[in-house]
């Protein structure tokens, strides 16, 4: 079996899962192989039943006297069962899993691992893990026992099962790809050890070393891509590079033109981008600034630059709202110089020629787009977009320069390992005579007080509001979060009852957010209740108020996002972070937000103190972005970074290496 084999394609068992696997990031037999344990179970004692303890936990071997189903005095469905080996015989209890009668028999050879515990005045061994004892080696008792992340329906157990099966089918399948030298100079661990081991390990040093070789190749892996990447974008020259000195005239009146004046760091990025403009290879910039820090504006003049030199440009966004966004400010800025400026959505359709610049989603995409002379690309919100999108941008043009902008606070170690393709530009500096947003931590018993105090803010400077909810519908099983469209109702009907409320969401069509959204800009909303589609795109200069619900949901990075959605006028605005949570380590994360302003600052602060899967908080993404390794361990992306420099300019000698980088998921390699 080929390990890059769908699970959908073989055997029965697996097409009745795959929708489930799914859930967990398994579509193909390497992805169940590198669905890794999370922690292991200690079932190695191995001990004789009449030595067991109450509060230890063991693993017993012996026979089956019997096994019962039975009823508690509160008709609770419980099985019972009597093991018995040479030295004695103990009772065995699970609660409510009438099927094991069906599975475990008298006279059965079984063995147990669990917690020895008091039950009914009884020394008894409560809901273990068992397993059959045949010829075949234990998976389930008697040894380190992997746990792993479940879903409704896997559970650990079925995952151990076959995740052994697979591992014996394709022993022979995991060639060593890395060079000798990297193994010896790392002291690492042969991939089928690491594969073998990590799974159902001989000792926990052993899987700490194989977690340990895992981690290097997926950092590996990432770097060498990114600096593959690199190089062939490189290779790709431009027959007529952008021509700054000619028309440094044209702008120079276009800067002194604008409604301001550009901070210093707008102009230092400027630069950066028209000395790329200027080379002969295309550009490969990733433009990284807080909300309101003035991204577009520094396109914008690339865009003029473009313009000047006789080339089209493209402005795309992952979302029509913020498309449109950009549409308004673009054209503001550049149609009083006669440039073109055109809007694409998936619903027009229109002749790519009559524009000097185009602002769209992924519209322009679509198969009958074609720009007869792309000289510029810029891609808002890098994150939404992977390697393929921009590949299918480029191939539209002949070979545009590209300029990729992100509001997402990205700590550098991750900037240097996801987007080692890309050179960075940062924009640390907020516009002249911005003021700072204060944030506050609400508790719950602070809620009414906070209520009382909007609203008088609302009635007497006539600003309007955003409150944010986490999730569109109330969630079963996480009753305490604030679900916007019950909150909205709550709201309306009981704290708001003299203001006009709105309601936005993801799942609304896009003329409905639309028609909402253009009432909240045109003051006939006071108070817009949101899930955190509020998150990009949304320019409200009256919005001076955010509220955010539940806010230990968030990522750091996220929330001030979501904070950068007020703040955009000249009035003092103010971020409510709103949590019910207890937890001294969550309420001091929250804190750092009242502390700190700068997007980088609390992007590197949620990495240390969340952990690197959350730093854009899974309502956003819904899913991590390393499956093994982490963007915390500094100490080993520096190692890998040297390391991958070292093997990158001979990479053609380890061919082996070069086949396992094309099979890289390019999903994996660029969050989308």
């Amino acid at each position: 079996m080929n390990l890059q084999t769908p699970v959908t394609t073989a055997g029965r068992v697996y097409k009745l899962y795959a929708r489930r696997l799914e859930k967990l990031g398994i579509k193909t037999f390497e992805d169940f192989l590198y669905h890794i344990p999370f922690r292991y179970d200690d079932f190695s004692l191995i001990s004789k039943i009449n030595r067991v303890q109450p509060g230890e936990v063991v693993t017993i071997q012996g026979t089956v006297s019997e096994i019962n189903n039975e009823f508690t005095k509160n008709f609770k469905r419980l099985q019972k069962a009597e093991i018995a080996d040479e030295t004695g015989t103990i009772e065995v209890v699970w609660f409510n899993q009438p099927y094991l009668t069906k599975i475990i028999h008298s006279q059965d050879k079984i063995a147990l691992s669990g917690k020895i515990d008091w039950f009914l005045r009884k020394i008894v061994m409560q809901s273990p893990d068992y397993e059959i004892i045949t010829n075949s080696p234990s998976i389930h008792t008697g040894r380190l026992v992997p746990v792993y992340s479940e879903t409704r329906g896997i559970t650990s157990k079925w995952l151990r099962r076959q995740t052994y099966n697979l591992l014996k089918e394709n022993k022979n399948q995991f060639i060593e790809y890395l060079p000798d030298s990297t193994l010896v100079d790392h002291s690492l661990v042969t991939i089928s050890e690491a594969i073998e081991q990590i799974h159902f390990p001989q000792t926990l040093t052993k899987a700490e070393r194989s977690r340990q070789r895992l981690s290097f190749d997926e950092l590996f892996l990432l770097q060498l891509s990114a600096m593959h990447r690199k190089l062939n974008w490189n290779k790709n020259l431009i027959s007529n590079p952008f021509s700054v000195d000619k028309f440094k005239s044209e702008t120079t009146k276009f800067l002194s033109k604008l409604p301001f004046t550009l901070t210093n760091a707008q102009k230092r990025v400027v630069e950066e981008i028209f000395k790329d403009l200027a080379k002969t290879k295309p550009m490969n910039r990733l433009l990284e600034g807080d909300v309101g820090s003035g991204k577009t504006v520094v396109s914008a003049i690339a865009m003029f630059l473009s313009y000047l030199n006789g080339f089209q440009s493209v402005l795309m966004a992952p979302t029509e709202i913020l498309a449109q966004q950009h549409y308004k400010t673009i054209s503001q800025l550049l149609t009083s110089f006669k440039i073109r400026v055109g809007f694409a959505t998936g619903s027009q359709k229109m002749r790519i020629k009559d524009f000097d610049v185009m602002v769209g989603t992924h519209a322009v995409l679509e198969k009958g787009i074609n720009f007869d002379n792309l000289g510029l690309v810029v891609i808002d919100e890098q994150q939404r977009f992977g390697v393929e999108q921009r590949a299918i941008i480029r191939s539209r043009g002949k070979n545009p320069h590209l300029l990729t902008m992100t509001a997402t606070p990205i700590p550098r170690t991750i900037a240097l390992t996801l987007y080692g393709d890309l050179d960075l530009s940062l924009l640390d500096e907020m516009p002249h005579g911005r003021k700072q947003i204060k944030t506050w931590l609400v508790p719950a018993e602070k809620r009414l007080n906070a209520y009382f105090w909007i609203e008088k803010q609302v009635k007497e400077t006539k600003s309007q509001v955003f409150i944010v909810c986490p999730f569109i519908e109330e969630s079963e099983t996480m009753q305490t979060v604030k679900a916007a469209s019950k909150e909205f109702e709550n709201l309306k009907n009981n704290v708001f009852k003299n203001f006009k409320l709105g309601l936005l969401h993801g799942k609304m069509k896009t003329k409905e957010k639309e028609k909402v959204l253009n009432k909240f800009r045109g003051g006939k909303i006071d108070i817009l209740v949101a899930t955190p589609v509020v998150e990009v795109g949304i320019d409200i200069p009256n919005a001076t108020i955010i509220v955010i619900e539940a806010s230990e949901r968030f990522g750091l990075a996220q929330l001030h996002q979501l904070r950068g959605r007020v703040g955009r006028g000249d009035m003092q605005s103010y971020c409510l972070l709103f949590t019910q949570s207890l937890n001294l380590q969550t309420l001091e994360r929250l804190k750092a937000m009242e502390k700190h302003n700068v997007g980088s600052e609390l992007a590197e602060l949620d990495l240390q103190l969340r952990g690197p899967g959350e730093i854009y908080g899974t309502m956003q993404h819904g899913r991590k972005m390393l499956k093994i390794a982490s963007f915390s361990d500094f100490e080993l992306i520096q190692k890998v970074r040297k390391e991958a420099e070292k093997i990158f300019p001979n990479l053609k000698n380890y061919p082996r290496l070069l086949e396992k980088l094309k099979t890289i998921n390019l999903k994996q390699i660029s969050p989308d």
